[in-house]
């Protein structure tokens, strides 16, 4: 009854999380549909270059606030998370890795905010297509995957040049294995790549998919029992997906730099 029984009652849980298109671009016989996550995509990245550089900026000795918040994290990603696995490479990536960790966080964070209701309070028109978590569309969370991918193999082709970075990737065995574990490597590295992907589409679906059930059972039963438990257990799952959304990108973060350390590796 659960489940069906919302979606008879006309609630879809995914509705929240699909893309929808808000406008068409032209470009001469080629047309490009401008989605609600596209927006939030462009709307996170423009919030991290004003709101980054102000919590930085020069001339504060000790930050405070916010300020204090995004060094905390910062120091804590550069010195606990990426030295133990590139060591004297550290400062040549972690300027990509904060971008990375940031970028994702704000994906996920925007996710969370009922762009919608902000929209309605200005125009008091609704707008119920501008909401959506970019990370729960697996195109977006593939672009980054793509990003990291291209990211680890680049820094070991720098590294090594590719003719040895190339070498690498099959381990020493004997000749007659080289073929098969080569490609048995590079196979283990587009694994790498979808793994990246799914694990943070999944979970950040999930979420939202869990949040629309509580708020479904509203429309299902209609009784302020229900509404009451539905909203407060919606409340408490709010907050776990704030933490799910700094989880996600933390370890997205770390997987990157652990793949970044494989390729630069003179073991591996």
């Amino acid at each position: 009854m659960g489940i069906c029984g919302i979606l008879s009652s006309g609630f879809n849980p995914l509705q929240e999380v699909a893309s929808k298109r808000l406008f068409v671009v032209s470009l001469g016989s080629l047309e490009i549909p401008f989605t609600n996550h596209m927006l939030i995509v462009a709307l996170t990245a423009l919030l991290l270059m004003v709101l980054i550089p102000l919590a930085i900026r020069r001339g504060i000795r000790v930050p405070r606030g916010f300020g204090s918040v995004i060094e905390t994290i910062c120091v804590f990603l550069r010195e606990d998370v990426a030295r133990p696995f590139l060591k004297d490479d550290t400062d040549r990536y972690i300027g990509v890795l904060w971008s990375l960790f940031f970028f994702i966080l704000g994906l996920n964070l925007m996710g969370l905010v009922p762009l919608d209701r902000f929209v309605w309070l200005v125009t008091q028109k609704e707008h119920n297509h501008i909401v959506g978590a970019p990370t729960a569309n697996i195109w977006v969370t593939g672009a980054l995957a793509g990003f990291a991918f291209m990211l680890f193999h680049l820094a070991g082709i720098r590294q090594k040049g590719l003719g040895k970075y190339l070498a690498t990737l099959s381990p020493k065995v004997p000749w007659p294995l080289m073929p098969f574990m080569f490609v048995m490597e590079l196979l283990s590295s587009f694994v790498r790549l979808f793994s990246l992907a799914i694990r943070l589409f999944a979970n950040i679906l999930a979420g939202h998919i869990l949040l629309g059930v509580l708020l479904g059972f509203i429309l299902m039963f209609k009784t302020f029992m229900v509404a009451g438990a539905s909203i407060f257990a919606t409340m408490l799952m709010s907050l776990l997906e704030i933490f799910v959304a700094f989880l996600q990108a933390y370890i997205f973060t770390f997987l990157t730099t652990i793949f970044i350390g494989f390729a630069i590796s003179e073991d591996h």
